[in-house]
């Protein structure tokens, strides 16, 4: 019996190597073919030459690197959102939506953040309109929810003037791409048919909602 349990063991560690090192293969194949362009979109290249035509290659508009001020600040980068670190992925969710519950913010900041956090959802997890409601109180309970309400009362409150409106809900807007990036990809695929351009705002605001109904898209990174 202790023969047995023996090499089942050994079996086990056996396959996790072999799967670890499946998953460092794919990563770094996905690296191989993906360079930073200019605009902070992922852009394919054709035989290593690195192109910004996103309408005739496809781009990844996942974001990478360290979000510029309150990135160092809370510890967090994009890199921390990937599908092959779903622990990872859920410990930071949890450190920006902690965020959510323990920052106040004064009359002027909450008008603020209602304006801008109306108009971005959670709607690959829930069916509500936004975040929130409209005297922003949280209208969705999960946790890429309570993320992004938490990233933008921190920026409000601490960061009132480096960062616009617009430029608050890309913020949110990137971190919801992390969260979804199947869903966004498809939805970046439509909007570039269609001529639209690929920002943040358009990618995961609420302006295009649901235009990308109908296509097959991956799942969610982290917990909902």
């Amino acid at each position: 019996m202790k023969m047995k349990e023996k090499n089942l063991d050994r079996a086990i560690i056996l396959l996790m190597a072999v799967l670890t090192v499946i998953l460092a293969y794919n990563q770094m194949q996905i690296n191989a073919v993906l360079k930073i362009s200019p605009t902070g979109f992922a852009v394919a290249t054709n035989n290593g030459a690195a192109t910004n035509n996103v309408q005739t290659l496809g781009a990844s508009v996942v974001p990478t690197g360290i979000p510029k001020i309150y990135g160092q600040e809370l510890k967090v980068s994009y890199d921390d959102i990937s599908p092959i670190d779903q622990q990872k992925a859920d410990t930071t969710i949890r450190r920006l939506g902690y965020l959510d519950d323990a920052t106040q913010l004064n009359e002027d900041q909450m008008k603020r953040y209602i304006g801008i956090a109306s108009k971005i959802s959670c709607e690959y997890c829930c069916g509500a309109e936004s975040i929130i409601f409209s005297n922003g109180q949280a209208a969705c309970g999960c946790a890429h929810s309570y993320a992004m309400r938490g990233v933008a009362k921190y920026i409000i409150r601490n960061h009132p003037n480096e960062f616009s409106d617009d430029e608050i809900l890309e913020e949110l807007g990137k971190w919801k791409t992390l969260f979804f990036p199947g869903q966004i990809q498809a939805k970046a695929q439509i909007l570039s048919q269609q001529g639209v351009e690929l920002n943040y705002i358009n990618l995961a605001s609420n302006k295009y909602r649901g235009i990308e109904q109908g296509l097959s898209a991956g799942g969610m990174v982290g917990g909902c």
